[in-house]
C-alpha cells in the first residue's frame, strides 16, 4: 500500500515509518519539522515538509509522486501536558483544527483507512485499574481534552462516510525504548527539545546531563509509595499501527460493530513504579543515579495501567518487549549514540 504518516519525523512516527518500509509499503512522511528531525525520516520514505492541514490535499490527492493513498497514520500532534495548560490555543489549533482539515481531505479524496495515535490522557484519573476502553473519559489537561475531541471527530466522520472511511484510534500509555540500528538504517529513539518522559530523564543523569532525578511523591497507595505507569516499547507500538491498518484493509466485523471507528488501548499490561524504573536504569547503566523525593504534582494519578485485551483480540497484537531492563537498555543505547553522533 501507499501510506502517509503525519508527524513521521518524530519519535513514534519515524519508527512506524521504518516498520512500514520493512513490511514492503510505500511511505510518505508529512512533517513540518517543528519538533521532528529530518534525519529521523527513514531513507526509503519520501518527506513532504509542511503543515498537515496545508499539504493534506496535495498529498492525499495524488500530488507529485504520491499516487493513490491507501491509508494514513496520524501521529502529528502537540503533546506537552504542561505547555497545553499555559497555551491551550496552540493545542486546540494544532491537534483539533489540523485534524479536522485532515479528516475533510481524507473524505474528499476517498482515502479509506485512518489510524490515529491517541493517548491514555483521554481518561484522566481512572476509577479502576487496569483501564479499559469503556472507562469514563475525563481528561485533566488540555492535551488530553484535544486528543479526546479528535477521537470524537474521527468517530463522526467515519459514521457519516457510509463505510468509505474506517478508523482505529490507539490510546497508548508511556512509550519507551528505541528502534535499533540495522544495516544502513540508524537507530530511532526519543530526541525531545523539552524532555518530560521518565526513562530518558533518568538516563540524562547517567549521561551527566543532570545531577539527579526527582521522584514526585513517595506516599502514593502503591507497593513502594511511588507512582506506577505502564510502559510500552516503541517497536511494539509501531507493530500495533501496522496491525490496525491490516484490520482496516480487510472485512473486519469489529470495525463495523464500532460504527466505523474502533478504539483500542495499548500497554505492556504490567505497571512499573518510578523507583523500579530508576533501579532498572541503575542496573543497565551501572551509574548510581541519585534520586530526590519532591512533592506530588497536581493531577498525577497514582496508578495508570492499560488493559490491552481488545487490541489482543481484535488486532492480534501481543507486545514482545515487556522486560523493563530490555526497554531501558534500548533507550540507553540510543541515548549514548545520540550524544556522540
Amino acid at each position: 500500500m501507499t501510506l502517509v504518516i503525519t508527524g513521521g519525523a518524530g519519535y513514534v512516527g519515524s519508527v512506524c515509518a521504518q516498520h512500514l518500509l520493512d513490511a514492503g509499503h510505500d511511505v510518505v512522511v508529512v512533517d513540518d519539522l517543528s519538533t521532528g528531525h529530518r534525519d529521523a525520516v527513514p531513507s526509503g520514505a519520501r518527506l513532504v515538509e509542511g503543515d498537515v492541514a496545508e499539504v493534506a490535499d496535495e498529498v492525499l490527492g495524488g500530488g507529485g509522486d504520491t499516487g493513490r493513498v491507501d491509508g494514513v497514520i496520524h501521529c502529528a500532534a502537540r503533546s506537552l501536558v504542561g505547555e497545553s495548560a499555559v497555551d491551550p490555543a496552540k493545542y486546540w489549533h494544532g491537534n483539533v483544527v489540523t485534524t479536522l482539515a485532515l479528516l475533510d481531505a481524507l473524505r474528499r479524496h476517498r482515502v479509506p483507512r485512518l489510524v490515529f495515535s491517541s493517548t491514555a490522557a483521554t481518561y484522566g484519573e481512572p476509577e479502576t485499574s487496569p483501564i479499559t476502553e469503556d472507562a469514563p473519559t475525563r481528561p485533566t489537561n488540555t492535551y488530553g481534552a484535544t486528543k479526546l475531541a479528535v477521537d470524537h471527530a474521527i468517530g463522526t466522520h467515519a459514521a457519516a462516510s457510509g463505510g468509505e472511511l474506517g478508523a482505529v484510534s490507539l490510546r497508548y500509555f508511556n512509550v519507551a525504548g528505541a528502534h535499533p540500528a540495522a544495516g544502513d538504517a540508524p537507530a530511532l529513539g526519543e530526541r525531545h527539545t523539552v524532555e518530560t518522559h521518565l526513562i530518558p530523564l533518568v538516563l540524562q543523569v547517567a549521561l551527566g546531563q543532570r545531577d539527579e532525578i526527582a521522584v514526585f511523591g513517595d506516599d502514593w497507595p502503591t507497593a513502594d509509595g511511588t507512582c506506577v505507569r505502564d510502559y510500552i516499547h516503541v517497536d511494539d507500538l509501531a507493530e500495533a499501527h501496522l496491525l490496525a491498518l491490516d484490520l482496516l484493509a480487510g472485512d473486519a466485523p469489529a470495525i463495523a460493530e464500532a460504527g466505523g471507528h474502533l478504539v483500542c488501548n495499548l500497554g505492556n499490561g504490567t505497571g512499573f513504579s518510578v523507583l523500579e524504573v530508576i533501579e532498572a536504569c541503575r542496573r543497565v547503566t551501572g551509574h548510581p543515579i541519585p534520586a530526590r523525593v519532591a512533592p506530588r504534582r497536581t493531577g498525577d494519578p497514582g496508578v495508570l495501567v492499560a488493559s490491552s485485551a481488545r487490541a489482543r483480540e481484535t488486532l492480534g497484537w501481543k507486545p514482545t518487549h515487556t522486560d523493563l531492563d530490555g526497554i531501558v537498555a534500548d533507550a540507553w543505547d540510543f541515548a549514548r549514540s545520540s550524544r556522540t553522533a
